[in-house]
């Protein structure tokens, strides 16, 4: 799935992102990007950033699901819980031919975005759409035999509750794929020549508090170690492997990547703005000067490296009767 940004806030416990939240821009602005183009939505950016990952990923999948010769045709339905404008979704739908894929999300905008998405790819009969406010609807969607979730727990107040639910939903020998955490996205070398050195890591330790306090304010906040294979073998499932794919754009990077970074560095201002002090804070205006050298448009050590890791586990079968 593509992961979800919730640059708003964590207001509730509910699946996906609201189109506000990934789409507004706080300043009022729209970015711009050296050829003079508007940005696109921020979601939609960096899963077309991730699109390699999501290809590496399925496929990974298929292996787990079984054989080569028989793990795609034996996959009839898929659920991408949180799909966002559904990158992931095409990524399934082409991965597992004979699949039915159902994209899941909050937005009505995002799942609008998923349904053009598929139509331009030629996959509009194989991907469908579904808006979903709550985790205990996911069973509702019936068995499927595989579902592909990214960033979506992390939202939810009851992260156990969650994958309770989404095991609920899958048919007997069926697969969870559940993308969380990995490494934040590192874009900035540590000295960049203005402001101090280290502004990288001080923006995400600033972002891992904010998420912090806003876990502690969602409803039904259950504290949890984040043991992902833990968790999915108490959710009664058996893990079935765990694998980080990297990602990576090295400088100098291409115009797509560097107006993401300009997006990322213009909502973390926005929304980490108080927890940084005076110096870092126009540090980051002056990586967002669209006509500046040192802006994050146009510098020459910008890069973009992160990871995402997956968790993976099963339903199992029940035993045959003798």
């Amino acid at each position: 799935m593509t992961p979800t940004q919730d640059t708003g806030g964590l207001a509730g416990d509910a699946l996906g992102s609201t189109a506000e939240d990934l789409a507004e821009d706080p300043t009022g602005q729209e970015a711009e990007d050296p050829a003079g183009d508007t940005a696109d939505d921020p979601a939609e950016q960096e899963a077309e950033l991730h699109a390699g990952f999501l290809t590496e990923a399925v496929h990974w999948l298929r292996g787990l699901l079984g054989p080569a010769d028989r793990a795609a045709p034996a996959v009839h339905r898929i659920l991408d819980l949180g799909s966002g404008p559904g990158v992931a979704s095409r990524a399934l739908a082409e991965a597992f031919p004979e699949a039915r894929v159902v994209a899941v999300d909050r937005s009505a905008a995002m799942l609008a975005r998923a349904r053009s998405l598929a139509d331009e790819h030629g996959l509009a009969d194989r991907i469908s759409t579904r808006q979903a406010e709550r985790p205990e609807e996911f069973a509702r969607s019936g068995p499927v035999d595989l579902i592909w979730t990214g960033n979506v727990c992390r939202h939810l107040g009851d992260q156990q509750a969650a994958l309770r639910s989404m095991a609920a939903a899958l048919r007997p020998g069926g697969l969870l794929a559940v993308a969380e955490r990995g490494l934040p996205p590192r874009f900035l070398p540590r000295d960049i020549g203005i402001g101090r050195p280290g502004l990288q890591a001080r923006l995400d330790a600033a972002a891992e508090e904010q998420v912090t306090a806003r876990r502690s304010r969602l409803p039904g906040a259950t504290s949890v170690v984040e043991d992902w294979p833990c968790m999915l073998a108490s959710a009664g499932l058996v893990p079935a492997g765990t694998r980080t794919f990297l990602i990576e754009f090295p400088a100098p990077l291409d115009v797509p990547v560097r107006r993401h970074l300009h997006t990322r560095l213009r909502e973390l201002l926005a929304d980490l703005g108080d927890r940084l002090d005076l110096v870092d804070r126009l540090t980051v205006e002056q990586l967002l000067d669209g006509d500046a050298c040192t802006g994050v448009l146009w510098r020459p050590d910008a890069f973009y490296l992160t990871a995402v890791t997956v968790h993976t586990a099963r339903l199992c079968r029940p035993l045959a009767a003798h």
